[in-house]
């Protein structure tokens, strides 16, 4: 099985391949350092599986991950980021991807989701099923777990927002129009329960979704 590492981090491309030198199985067939070149990079080197890391440089995230599985629909996408599962995990499986650990993981454990999603499985840690699946003390649904209703898009709008971005910059970004923007942010607000974007923003900060 041939594997593209798509890391901007050399010590993490190394670690990725002696984790994985004992799977006979696996041959890394190139790297990416840049998410201008991921698509390009994957056409010219045929990977089975492409580890990925969400917050590549010039990548659009979610978006990046969509636009891989409809050029390459049975290629293997196992996202291996800095940023933690509890948001980033749903919306990268929202948006295709096979798998979502975070790099705070132990070896053991990435290795472990290298493994299944190789064999065509789809890997999410045990712990972030097990926030899926909490509800809070009073039997609602916890904030975390509302999470898990939004949609890819809807979840790169609030990631825009919590960064101080405006309606117009929000369009341009993700190429949609600002009315749609706003659609999202009313989206937002009714699914988050919340009456407006300061407590929206808030709350994404609480759950780490920006720094």
């Amino acid at each position: 099985m041939n594997v593209l590492l798509a890391d901007h981090h050399p010590v993490f491309r190394r670690g990725i391949k002696t984790l994985m030198k004992d799977s006979k199985r696996l041959r890394f067939t190139g790297k990416v350092e840049n998410g201008e070149v991921l698509l390009s990079s994957i056409k010219e080197h045929k990977p089975d599986l492409l580890i990925l890391e969400i917050d590549l440089p010039n990548s659009n995230g979610a978006g990046a991950v969509r636009e891989i599985r409809s050029q390459f629909p049975d290629l293997k996408v196992l996202i291996v980021s800095c940023h933690p599962e509890e948001i980033y995990a749903i919306s990268a499986i929202k948006a295709g991807a096979n798998g979502y650990i975070a790099k705070t993981r132990s070896s053991k454990e990435v290795k472990r989701a290298i493994l299944e999603v190789m064999k065509g499985e789809t890997f999410l840690s045990d712990d972030i099923r097990e926030v899926m699946n909490t509800k809070n003390k009073n039997g609602k649904p916890s904030v975390t777990l509302r999470y898990k209703k939004l949609s890819a898009r809807e979840i790169e709008v609030l990631n825009l927002l919590s960064r101080g971005k405006r309606n117009k910059e929000i369009s341009q970004i993700l190429s949609i129009n600002e009315k749609t923007v706003s659609t999202y942010k009313t989206r937002l607000l009714k699914k988050l329960n919340v009456d407006n974007i300061a407590d929206l923003i808030h709350q994404s900060r609480l759950l780490q979704i920006t720094s």
